[in-house]
């Protein structure tokens, strides 16, 4: 960090009032975060609200606990399911990982420097590869990885998100890659039926490797091709909310 200018990679969250109903299909255009104010109109009462939070949302900037999905009936590095997580909430592998934060050097490689992404397309490690080459970056073991597609997460029927490959997941492991952080991830629909879900079925649950969904990672590359720097020190502080398979975050790119 050289300048001290911050770039927030998070999605920016407007609540609706809880009658909209707190499960809505991620395909409406509904808010992750649902608000009842406790407010009376009369002073001198102080305005306050309770929120219902659904972290695993695709309009919602969140990091992903290795609880979150679990392989063959096994969480990171190997325990039983059964072990690791009970109807009042995760004992093993959950967002108490995170109470102290990550800070770690960040590398962006914009794949969307040209235009978004086809509609299906898988992303290699050539694609990869080919933006350090053309970026003038490498991703050094211990970084986190922040990928540009140029896509939302949410998706929209009838129009194939691309996402990761396998070959792209075995790129990051082979990399050190310490975080994975992207506006899209895992394709819908599924790109490759032999492993449907590369990041959600291999990187989190095989590797060990948090995940930090939905990023807003368009002002991230506009700041990057302006400084002519596509490193930076990368900063995640979550709630420090204990024993859940993930929470609402905003990640920092620090220059």
């Amino acid at each position: 960090m050289r300048t001290g200018r911050a770039v927030s990679l998070a999605l920016p969250i407007r609540p609706t009032p809880l009658i909209s109903g707190p499960f809505a299909p991620a395909s409406q255009e509904a808010s992750p975060v649902r608000q009842t104010m406790q407010y009376t109109g009369f002073p001198p009462i102080a305005t306050a609200e309770v929120l219902t939070v659904i972290p695993h949302h695709p309009r919602s900037t969140h990091i992903d606990a290795v609880a979150h999905m679990p392989r063959e009936g096994q969480v990171y590095p190997g325990r039983p399911l059964d072990e690791c997580v009970s109807m009042v909430g995760v004992r093993h592998g959950s967002t108490t990982a995170f109470a102290a934060g990550v800070v770690t050097r960040g590398v962006l490689l914009d794949l969307a420097a040209d235009g978004p992404l086809p509609s299906g397309y898988a992303v290699t490690a050539d694609d990869f590869d080919a933006a350090e080459q053309r970026q003038g970056v490498r991703l050094e073991p211990g970084d986190a990885l922040v990928v540009r597609c140029g896509w939302d997460m949410a998706p929209v029927p009838g129009r194939p998100m691309p996402g990761m490959s396998l070959d792209a997941v075995r790129w990051m492991h082979r990399r050190g890659a310490s975080l994975y952080a992207g506006d899209i991830g895992d394709a819908h629909p599924a790109l490759d039926p032999a492993c449907p879900a590369p990041l959600h079925s291999v990187a989190l649950p095989l590797l060990g490797l948090p995940l930090i969904d939905a990023v807003n990672a368009d002002q991230l590359a506009a700041v990057c091709a302006e400084l002519g720097r596509h490193a930076f020190l990368l900063t995640v502080a979550p709630p420090r909310i204990l024993g859940l398979t993930g929470v609402p975050v905003n990640p920092l790119a620090l220059f």
